[in-house]
């Protein structure tokens, strides 16, 4: 559990992609979409699970979705032309205007709102999103076990993923830990929009990306990794 050390600080986890749910009202738009809700493109497997570690072992509060990605992308910002994938841009526009009202909007507003209440209270809130990538996409193997995103141009969130991959290597030396891998840190996203609503004094967003390879295997091995990831980043708070 988060010592008394860390009561500045007020840990959020959250997790965008964490089932392939879709709700009965818009199932005639997924005929023939099994294989793709089964697949990274419909979810990320294993993010809801190292969420829920990292909110039981830090004393956290979870916010998370279980709705498929492939209704709408909850981790786009709401001009990104991947916000509906194709399946639901078939649909009329009253359809996706439901769909962005009753999940996207929702589930954003709840998130801001968690952050803004938990400032009333801490110093600092440090935001961590939980999700998994694919070991290999569009035929290029990822290599890498973890990634830790983050915008490089807020120094708070640079000096804490550089300690966290440190206490990571530590803890677990034979894992690959890499930063803003497999993507930008700072690219479209629910934490770009959290920087732009709540300042780097006060607000660090940190996207944590395991390999998907972890959760699909081995289930003792990867719940070892879950709580190794999490005592890691306790570490890291703890210091």
């Amino acid at each position: 559990m988060m010592s008394q050390r860390t009561q500045g600080v007020a840990l959020i986890v959250t997790c965008e992609h964490g089932g392939n749910r879709v709700p009965a009202a818009y199932v005639e738009w997924f005929a023939g979409a099994g294989k793709a809700l089964a697949s990274h493109r419909g979810y990320d497997p294993g993010a809801l699970t190292m969420a829920r570690t990292l909110v039981r072992r830090l004393n956290g509060q979870l916010i998370f979705a279980t709705v498929s990605r492939l209704v709408v992308e909850l981790n786009r910002s709401t001009t990104n032309p991947r916000l509906f994938s194709p399946f639901i841009r078939q649909a009329p526009d009253a359809i996706r205007r439901k769909i962005f009202e009753r999940y996207y909007v929702r589930y954003w507003t709840s998130v801001q709102q968690a952050v803004q209440h938990a400032l009333e209270k801490h110093s600092r809130v440090v935001h961590i999103g939980s999700h998994s990538f694919t070991p290999v996409l569009d035929g290029r193997v990822r290599d890498a076990d973890i990634g830790l995103l983050y915008d490089p141009g807020r120094s708070g969130e640079a000096q804490l993923c550089a300690r966290w991959r440190d206490a990571l290597c530590r803890r677990s030396p034979q894992w690959k830990v890499r930063r803003n891998y497999p993507y930008a840190g700072a690219s479209d996203g629910l934490t770009r929009e959290l920087r732009r609503r709540f300042s780097a004094s006060r607000y660090i967003g940190i996207e944590l990306e395991i390999n998907q390879r972890h959760p699909l295997a081995d289930r003792s091995a990867w719940k070892a990794m879950q709580r190794e990831i999490a005592a890691s980043l306790g570490d890291v708070l703890d210091a």
